[in-house]
């Protein structure tokens, strides 16, 4: 059997890789270059709590990943949270149950890669074959610049700005979409999400908000609080802020049924854009890695 595998990329599509290569039997090294892992389903600790700022929540269709939910569910990471999101200046938009984990996020990346060899702070330009890349295509394409041209998609910024108050003070239960607004499209109680009740609020901005501060992300606040004030009435000022900038939050499109393989059959890539059907999501990232390292891990079986 082939020797060990390099997976590029410690988020949830590069996690569930991983694991299914485990699985399979195989040897794999994740190699992340940040200092944690979780990509876009960040939850760093600020003033004493997790504080989810990527992914604001995750929907579940999939019976492969909804075994995967139950498992997690028993065991309590995850939480049901709510079926119904509130609409700025509209009523509560139903849907699918929006689920949470206490722990936040980023906990169920960490799940996935227990058992696994990660090398954080680890920023790499090439990736060694058997190999995967679970990252944005933007970056993926930076590093398979040596390969014939693929057809990457483009992905849109965006900032998730978090504000810790006194008290709670605002209108919404959960969470709220904002349609139409200039400078923000959700807003989501993180007390609630993580079921804690701490004052706390994190607001995602527009691509267009966001593409003006990429390089002074803080200078976005004042906008921010005051989309809060016109669209939610909230007006309380903020004991703290913090801001994350997205570079690559979200696809503009995805791949379909496009092959996950690129330059040859022991080089495959992973993430939300590689989504046949429905829009990108948590799930269809989880999708994307887990069947990839299914398949990666039939065809170095059978290399012996």
């Amino acid at each position: 059997m082939a020797g060990r595998v390099e997976v590029v990329g410690a988020g949830i599509a590069g996690a569930a890789c991983a694991r299914a290569l485990l699985v399979a039997g195989l040897s794999v090294t994740v190699r992340e270059r940040g200092r944690a892992p979780g990509g876009r389903l960040a939850a760093p600790t600020l003033h004493g709590r997790r504080v989810d700022l990527g992914a604001a929540y995750f929907t579940v269709v999939d019976d492969l990943f909804a075994a995967v939910v139950a498992d997690w569910q028993a065991r309590s990471l995850v939480r049901p949270w709510t079926d119904s999101i509130e609409v700025a200046g509209g009523d509560a938009k139903p849907g699918p149950v929006r689920w949470a984990a206490p722990g936040g996020l980023r906990s169920l990346v960490r799940d996935l890669l227990s058992g696994t060899a990660v090398s954080f702070s680890d920023e790499a330009h090439s990736v060694s074959r058997p190999g995967v890349l679970a990252m944005p295509d933007p970056q993926a394409a930076r590093m398979l610049a040596t390969l014939p041209a693929h057809d990457w998609v483009d992905y849109e910024p965006t900032l998730a700005v978090a504000l810790g108050f006194p008290r709670r003070c605002w209108p919404v239960a959960n969470a709220a979409f904002v349609n139409d607004d200039p400078d923000i499209v959700l807003v989501a109680d993180d007390g609630a999400r993580r079921g804690d009740a701490a004052p706390v609020l994190v607001v995602h901005t527009t691509p267009v908000l966001a593409r003006q501060h990429l390089e002074s992300p803080d200078e976005a606040v004042p906008a921010v609080l005051g989309a809060l004030e016109r669209t939610l009435g909230v007006s309380a000022t903020p004991g703290w802020t913090h801001v994350h900038r997205w570079t690559f939050a979200k696809p503009v499109a995805t791949h379909g049924d496009a092959p996950y393989w690129l330059g040859d059959d022991l080089l495959g890539v992973c993430g939300d854009s590689w989504c046949p059907t429905g829009s990108p999501r948590v799930e269809s990232a989880w999708l994307s890695g887990h069947r990839l390292g299914v398949e990666l891990g039939a065809r170095l079986r059978s290399l012996g």
